[in-house]
């Protein structure tokens, strides 16, 4: 079986085409609310650039000062919650990931969004000294983007197996998955040599035969279990249990006077 290779980004060509429709971008404000002012202040020379996004603050960073930066943010302007951290793969368009850190003032309802860039294979700092709940966010980094945390207290994979080839959120990872996916399983349960019997795994979910007739229902239509479907092409009536389903297109319905 051929070793995995990064491919250039196999997810390029969907989002530049005029198949689809284009979002126009969120509209970013100023800073006038008197509580940003104050952060802003308090970050100082190391924020780059910051403005309002649909009503949080936005506030661009530099990588190294990650946790300069949001050790002010929790201790002098009580972001005490870091409720999401990951990051947007860049490579193919600027060569770089962007990382975020969304925070939450509890006490004033306040919401701020740290944003930095690193380059391909740029390590980061870890920030679990100061939120614990970064520990899962910065192992799930690490195995979706292949982004190396400085200081983790236990860095390794969290959804994919340890084993596994690849890093399924960059936008060269295909969408199905490549050869080594499509492989995986029958390889760890079976082995190799019962390949030819099984055959690759469907990394399609998503994809419907309208003749199947083990893996989908086909209400109305119904045939025995594996039988050809041409078999049976003329609508039937479908049959409600009295029991346990509900005819939910039936007239008939009862109102309870009171509750139970």
């Amino acid at each position: 079986m051929r070793k995995y290779v990064p491919k250039d980004s196999v997810q390029k060509k969907s989002y530049y085409t005029d198949r689809f429709w284009v979002a126009p971008r969120v509209p970013r404000l100023a800073v006038e609310d008197e509580h940003f002012v104050a952060v802003v202040e308090a970050v100082g020379e190391d924020s780059k650039e910051s403005y309002v996004e649909v009503g949080q603050l936005v506030i661009h960073i530099e990588a190294t000062d990650n946790i300069k930066v949001i050790k002010k943010l929790k201790e002098e302007c009580g972001y005490t919650q870091c409720s999401e951290q990951s990051a947007v793969d860049y490579l193919a368009r600027d060569g770089e990931f962007e990382l975020f850190y969304q925070l939450l003032n509890v006490n004033e309802a306040k919401r701020v969004r740290v944003v930095c860039r690193i380059k391909d294979g740029e390590p980061i700092e870890s920030i679990t000294p100061l939120y614990k709940s970064a520990n899962f966010a910065e192992r799930e980094l690490f195995d979706m983007f292949g982004i190396k945390v400085n200081n983790h207290p236990f860095l390794k994979r969290i959804l994919m197996p340890d084993d596994w080839e690849g890093h399924p959120l960059l936008k060269t990872y295909p969408l199905e998955g490549d050869e080594f996916a499509s492989w995986y399983e029958v390889d760890k349960i079976f082995g190799k040599e019962y390949r030819d019997i099984i055959g690759p795994e469907n990394r399609d979910p998503a994809h419907i035969d309208r003749e199947d007739s083990k893996r989908f229902s086909r209400v109305g239509y119904e045939v025995p279990f594996g039988a050809e479907v041409a078999e049976a092409q003329s609508e039937q009536e479908i049959a409600y249990s009295k029991i346990f389903l509900t005819n939910y297109n039936s007239k008939k319905s009862k109102v309870l006077d009171e509750r139970r």
